[in-house]
C-alpha cells in the first residue's frame, strides 16, 4: 500500500485530527520543520520536493483536493486488496495441511475469484505526473531503499575469493551441445528441454544469462538471481549441489580419467573436482531446506557456488539436473510424461505447486492461489489466468520464442548428439 508519511505519523490521519484546513497544516508543517533548521525537506533541480509536505504544499487547491480523494479511494481499495489475499494466504495454508494429510482438494480450497480491481478516481495527467516524480525522489533519498541484487560479477569474486574458482567458459554452440549430452543422458528430451529454454530466454538467451539484464550487452537491472538456460535461482544452484553433489562429483571425475585429456585439461578437472568437493561438503553441513538454502545462497559461500552454472563442464549437468529433479518429482505422482510447458509450469511455479495447478480444480482456480502476492504482480505473465490459462500461455510464448536464433541452435545440438549417437 502507498503510504505518504511524515516521519512514523500518516498525514492523512494527522489531518482528520487537526482543526486546522488541509493546505494550511501543510504549510504549517513546512514551516515548522524549516525553523528546525533542518535539511530534510530538499529541492529537486526540477522543483519536485522529496519530502510529503513540500510535494503537498506545491500543489493548488484544486489539486490537494483531487489527491485526497484520490488517496481515500485507494485505502478502500487496498484494504479490499489485502483482505483478499488475506482469504489467499488461509486457503494455501488449508491446502497444505490437506497435503500432508493426503487429502484430495476441492473447489473449496482455492479462492475462486480474481483479486478486486480499483474503481474510483485518479489522478489527472499532470498531477500524476508529479506524483511519479515524488515517489522516484522519495525512493532515491530513502536510506531503508533494498540495495541492488547481485550480478554475475559479485557472484564470480565470491567464487574466486571463497573458492579460487573461476569458471571455464566456452562458445555458446559448444555449451549447448554439453547441455544437449547431459540432458539426453538423464532422459529428457529435445522437446522439453529447449521449449523451457526458449520461454526462460526468449530463444537468444546466453549461458551466463541474468533474469533482467540483455544476454548480449548486459543492459538493464537485475530482477533476481535466475541464471543460466534454465533460469536457476541462486537457492536452486545450492539446493540441486546439496541433492546431487555426489553424482556430479563422479561425472567429474570420470571426465579426469579420460585418457584422451590433455596435462592442461587434466590439471583444470582436478581443480574443479577439489572445489565441487569443498562446495558439496559446505551444503552437506547445512539442513536441507528450502528456507535454510535461500538464506544460505545470499552468503560468499552460496554466491561462489551459483557461478557453477556458468562452467563448461559443471554447469550443463547443474541445469540439466535442475529439470530432471522436476520430472522426477512428477512422475512420484504418476505423471511420467511432461511437455516442455508442464516442465516450466513446475520449474516457474514449484515442482509440487505446478503440479496441483495441472489438474482439477487447480487448473479451473485462479493463478493468485499459486504464487506470493508480490511475485504475481511482478510476474506479468501470470496475471488474471487460471492454472490451465497459465499453461496455454507458456505454450504459446514457447512456441514462438521456439523460431529464435538460440533456440534454433539448441535443437541443433540435440540433433547433433542424436546423429553422433547413431554413428556409434
Amino acid at each position: 500500500m502507498l503510504r505518504l508519511e511524515t516521519g512514523k505519523v500518516e498525514l492523512g490521519v494527522a489531518y482528520q485530527r487537526s482543526t486546522l484546513p488541509f493546505r494550511s497544516l501543510v504549510r504549517f508543517l513546512g514551516l515548522a520543520t524549516m525553523a528546525l533548521g533542518t535539511m530534510f525537506f530538499t529541492q529537486l533541480a526540477n522543483a519536485q520536493a522529496v519530502s510529503t509536505a513540500d510535494f503537498l504544499a506545491s500543489l493548488s487547491d484544486g489539486e490537494i483536493e483531487q489527491f485526497r480523494q484520490w488517496k481515500g479511494a485507494r485505502r478502500v481499495f487496498e484494504a479490499e486488496l489485502d483482505q483478499y489475499w488475506a482469504a489467499v494466504d488461509q486457503k494455501r495454508l488449508g491446502r497444505k495441511r490437506k497435503r500432508s494429510g493426503k487429502i484430495q482438494f476441492d473447489t473449496s480450497d482455492y479462492v475462486m475469484s480474481f483479486p478486486p480491481k480499483y474503481q474510483g478516481p485518479s489522478l489527472s495527467g499532470d498531477l500524476a505526473a508529479k506524483y511519479d516524480r515524488f515517489l522516484v525522489a522519495q525512493k532515491q533519498t530513502d536510506p531503508t531503499q533494498p540495495k541492488e541484487l547481485a550480478t554475475v560479477p559479485d557472484y564470480l569474486v565470491a567464487a574466486k575469493s571463497v573458492y579460487n574458482f573461476v569458471p571455464e567458459r566456452v562458445s555458446e554452440k559448444e555449451f549447448k551441445l554439453r547441455y544437449a549430452r547431459e540432458a539426453v543422458a538423464l532422459g529428457l528430451s529435445k522437446e522439453q528441454v529447449v521449449r523451457v529454454y526458449a520461454l526462460e530466454t526468449g530463444g537468444v538467451g546466453t549461458y551466463d544469462m541474468q533474469s533482467g539484464l540483455h544476454p548480449t550487452n548486459k543492459t538493464g537491472r537485475a530482477i533476481s538471481s535466475a541464471l543460466g538456460y534454465a533460469q536457476l535461482l541462486d537457492a536452486n544452484s545450492v539446493n540441486e549441489l546439496a541433492r546431487s553433489g555426489s553424482t556430479f562429483i563422479s561425472r567429474i571425475t570420470q571426465k579426469l580419467r579420460d585418457p584422451r585429456n590433455s596435462p592442461e585439461r587434466t590439471a583444470l578437472l582436478k581443480h574443479k573436482l577439489a572445489v565441487l568437493k569443498k562446495m558439496y561438503a559446505n551444503v552437506k553441513h547445512q539442513p536441507f531446506e528450502w528456507t535454510v538454502q535461500q538464506a544460505y545462497a545470499k552468503t560468499r559461500e552460496g554466491m561462489g557456488i551459483h557461478t557453477l552454472n556458468i562452467d563448461a563442464d559443471i554447469g550443463p549437468m547443474l541445469q540439466a539436473m535442475k529439470l530432471k529433479t522436476l520430472q522426477d518429482t512428477a512422475a512420484k505422482q504418476a505423471r511420467f510424461s511432461l511437455s516442455g510447458a508442464e516442465l516450466e509450469l513446475m520449474n516457474l511455479a514449484g515442482p509440487v505447486t505446478g503440479l496441483e495447478m495441472m489438474v482439477s480444480p487447480g487448473s479451473e482456480a485462479p493463478t493468485t492461489n499459486f504464487f506470493a502476492r508480490s511475485a504475481y504482480y511482478v510476474n506479468k505473465m501470470v496475471i488474471g489466468l487460471t492454472g490451465a490459462q497459465l499453461q496455454a500461455e507458456l505454450d504459446r510464448r514457447m512456441t514462438f520464442a521456439m523460431t529464435k536464433p538460440g533456440s534454433l541452435e539448441f535443437a541443433d545440438a540435440f540433433d547433433t548428439i542424436a546423429m553422433r549417437g547413431a554413428e556409434r
